[in-house]
């Protein structure tokens, strides 16, 4: 049974950091890439950072580039999202998704982030 599972969501004043884990089960982690999605309440669902399986690239959202830093442990079958200088425009509930080009896309549940004073 595949399961991505968001942890390290919650409320945090501007200017603040965040670390978000999603720990991945019942498929071959480290044949994924991953990625790091964002929706906000009447927004369109964002895709926010990705990373390669063997974390050879990244890639991020201009909005979070220099901010934000995506990172994985294989060996641990986890994926993470550290956001730094959080601003209350990040305001959103967070995915995790796991995708291959031949096939397989994976949704955690979702998580809430909430920048606020």
């Amino acid at each position: 049974q595949v399961q991505l599972v968001e942890s390290g969501g919650g409320l945090v004043q501007p200017g603040g950091s965040l670390r978000l884990s999603c720990a991945a089960s019942g498929f071959t982690f480290s044949m994924y890439a991953m990625r790091w999605h964002r929706q906000a309440p009447g927004k369109e669902r964002e895709l926010v950072a990705s990373i390669g399986n063997v974390a050879a690239f990244t890639n991020y959202a201009d909005s979070v580039k220099g901010r934000f830093t995506i990172s994985r442990d294989n060996a641990k079958n986890t994926v993470y999202l550290q956001m730094n200088k959080l601003k209350p425009d990040d305001t959103a509930v967070y995915y995790c998704n796991a995708y291959r080009v031949s096939g397989g896309d994976f949704w955690g549940q979702g998580i809430q982030v909430t920048v606020s004073s």
